[in-house]
């Protein structure tokens, strides 16, 4: 095909500028100051400081800036203060949660099934797990293909590589299908599809019932790809009941999770017989509150102590060795319900792995896939030999296939070869999604002819080889963007601008946008002081075991009182947390490149009314009275500062305290009790700061 997609990444020239020849700062500048003078366009001025710290902060990080953090960047002085800001985040622990988060909509992660039997994965955390440190680690990304489509084939392979093939088993299954033939095609064409369009934007499970009616991708070459996926067997997991016909297992690992801790004040001691396995459910569940219990109280303790004191690092010490006993507990509890009784009855399944588990996929036996007619398996005409799509011959070689292994090997060799043409296309068009709002390529999960067309293909072409040149490093990918004058922009309007390219197809100013879900949750318990940054060991979701999640349940009731990040909440198909679900979260039974974004009264309500959004007001008022340092104005810009990232003018401080006024009169006659009148007060100003939609945009 002579689609664009499908050729070679092309060695471009860097284009000079004819009108603005100092206007760009980087190549990319050159690329896109190209294209507006091609259609007539100028770039608006660049944003202030303060905007771009906080845009550089929720798009890197996800989370605002601290008061102290703003003020160094604010008032750092020397030329590179962008530059080492952009390293500082890149290099912050909270960059792979933020960015993981990204590639967990993609792969559809969640820790349920979903569909009619919606059964929980209480091991599904580990993947999340691993692609949180992925990310953090700046793993290449050609590696990181190769460890989720076959890291249990790769030499020296280990539990991480192991926990990364869990992208080909979180998919949702139907469990109560009969047909084993049926449920097996049905999981191998979601791992065709997953793999496919996750890494390279193809929609190749189109061809499951008849050639793909748009891209080159013959039904032959889709049983081939899908013969590679029959050959491998999938451990998922799920209890094994009357309900659900398609149980599996888990695969085991080699890593030992510590079960002792003991309180910071000398508190008696939690010891391992707390999860020992000969003890009974009721035992482990009992030993388990205690753990969580003392878990709370540690996380109170470390909030409540200072920066800078040395006690703090003791503290988080003993609640990371705490938070692997509250791991072995929850494996404990999950474990009596993943034992395969219905089958040991039948006496055809092995008994159960006993210590840590993961889902993820192994060798299976090794056979072609037969073509089925419509995709129906009673309807076969011939057999499909293992092999790839040859939509990207010849400049991808099509590799020899081990007839004693699946294939995945080299499948993954094949997705992660610097020759594909579409992978790392595809890679840095999600990156620059993420940072501007839209790709490059609209159409983010699909680059096939159906697909649209690139804004700017020579800037596309020249981000894809700086992905292999630079070893396929994401975070010097986004350093290289966000470092771009392009980037810095304002979101300033241009009427002539906005009438040539209302959409702005070509960049002459960056976009505003409505902070996703998990930033607008994680700022509003990053304001009231209640976020809790130490990453958690395991999920919730792992001590309800592997049966069935209830019909019409939400797991709000899970995400309730956890305060870490929104990544580490229990994400349970049909059942997401009301909080994400409202402000878009992505449909974790989807491949989501690109979140839908809505601007809803529900969206309004929830933050004028949501128990979550009152009780963090009256925490953030508590922070803002208990400083007694402070006057009243110096709270009201103190807490500009921690909601919306920049000190309060004159003005708003005099408006703020005359609404706070105002408030505790109206009051005055129900509320005796001084104090709580005036913290209610307080509480309807922070509440205000909440709602306002300088706090839900960022420019």
């Amino acid at each position: 095909s002579k689609h664009w997609a499908f050729q070679p990444v092309a060695k471009v020239v860097v284009p000079a500028s004819k009108e603005n020849p100092d206007w760009a700062r980087s190549d990319i500048d050159r690329f896109v100051i190209a294209k507006l003078e091609d259609q007539n366009l100028s770039p608006v001025s660049d944003a202030d400081r303060l905007t771009l710290i906080r845009r550089l902060y929720f798009d890197l990080v996800g989370l605002p800036p601290t008061p102290e953090e703003l003020s160094a960047a604010a008032s750092d002085d020397s030329n590179e203060w962008l530059a080492t800001l952009v390293d500082r985040l890149l290099e912050s622990p909270r960059f792979g949660e933020r960015w993981g988060r990204h590639w967990l909509d993609v792969v559809r992660y969640a820790e349920s099934n979903g569909r009619e039997r919606n059964y929980m994965y209480p091991h599904a955390w580990r993947y999340r797990d691993y692609v949180i440190s992925s990310f953090n680690a700046d793993k290449p990304f050609d590696q990181f293909i190769r460890e989720q489509i076959a890291g249990d084939l790769l030499i020296d392979a280990g539990d991480e590589q192991r926990i990364a093939t869990g992208l080909l088993a979180l998919g949702p299954k139907l469990l109560n299908e009969r047909d084993k033939e049926i449920f097996r095609m049905d999981m191998v064409d979601e791992q065709v599809d997953i793999t496919t369009r996750a890494f390279m934007a193809f929609t190749a499970s189109c061809a499951r019932c008849h050639d793909h009616k748009f891209d080159p991708i013959p039904m032959k070459e889709y049983y081939s790809l899908a013969g590679i996926f029959r050959s491998t067997k999938t451990l998922y997991g799920t209890a094994n009941t009357q309900g659900n016909r398609q149980a599996s297992q888990l695969i085991s690992l080699t890593v030992s999770e510590p079960s002792t801790s003991s309180s910071a004040d000398g508190e008696e001691e939690i010891k391992s017989e707390a999860v020992n396995t000969t003890k009974g459910q009721a035992a482990v569940r009992k030993q388990l509150t205690a753990l969580q219990a003392q878990n709370k109280k540690l996380a109170k303790q470390i909030a409540q102590v200072k920066e800078g004191d040395g006690k703090i690092a003791k503290l988080q010490k003993e609640r990371a060795e705490l938070q692997k006993a509250i791991v072995a507990a929850r494996e404990q509890l999950a474990a009596p319900a993943s034992k395969p009784t219905n089958a040991k009855k039948k006496g055809n399944a092995k008994s159960p792995p006993t210590g840590p588990v993961a889902m993820g996929v192994e060798e299976g036996t090794v056979e072609n896939s037969p073509i089925y007619l419509r995709g129906e398996t009673d309807k076969s005409s011939g057999i499909a030999e293992r092999g790839f799509l040859t939509i990207l011959d010849p400049q991808l070689t099509q590799p020899i296939l081990d007839t004693e292994q699946s294939g995945r090997l080299e499948y993954a060799n094949w997705i992660a070869s610097p020759d594909n043409p579409m992978t790392a296309r595809v890679l840095a068009n999600r990156v620059w999604q993420h940072l501007f709002g839209e790709g490059i390529v609209r159409s983010v999960d699909n680059f096939g002819i159906s697909g649209e067309l690139p804004t700017h293909p020579e800037l596309l072409d020249y981000l894809a080889g700086r992905v292999v040149a630079n070893d396929w490093s994401v975070k010097k990918l986004i350093r290289e963007i966000v470092l771009s004058r392009t980037y810095q922009l304002s979101a300033d309007h241009a009427e002539q601008n906005y009438e040539n390219d209302p959409d702005n197809f070509f960049l002459w100013r960056h976009t505003t946008r409505r902070a996703d879900a998990e930033s607008l949750r994680d700022a509003i318990l990053f304001a009231s002081g209640k976020l809790d940054l130490i990453a958690p060991k395991g999920s919730p979701v792992t001590e309800l075991g592997d049966g069935e999640y209830g019909r019409g349940s939400s797991s709000q009731d899970l995400a309730a009182e956890d305060h870490h990040r929104s990544v580490y909440l229990p994400i349970l198909r049909n059942a997401v947390p009301e909080v994400l679900q409202l402000f878009d979260f992505a449909e974790p039974s989807m491949l989501v490149g690109q979140r839908q974004v809505t601007n809803v009264p529900t969206q309004a309500l929830y933050l004028m009314n949501s128990e979550f959004v009152t009780e963090n007001s009256d925490a953030l008022a508590e922070r803002l009275l208990g400083n007694s340092a402070m006057d009243d104005p110096a709270r009201v810009d103190f807490a500009f500062q921690l909601v919306l990232s920049r000190s309060a003018s004159e003005a708003e401080i005099e408006r703020s305290l005359a609404f706070i006024q105002r408030a505790s009169d109206k009051m005055n006659a129900a509320e005796k009790d001084k104090e709580k009148l005036v913290s209610h007060a307080w509480s309807g100003f922070c509440q205000a700061l909440f709602g306002s939609a300088e706090f839900r945009y960022i420019d």
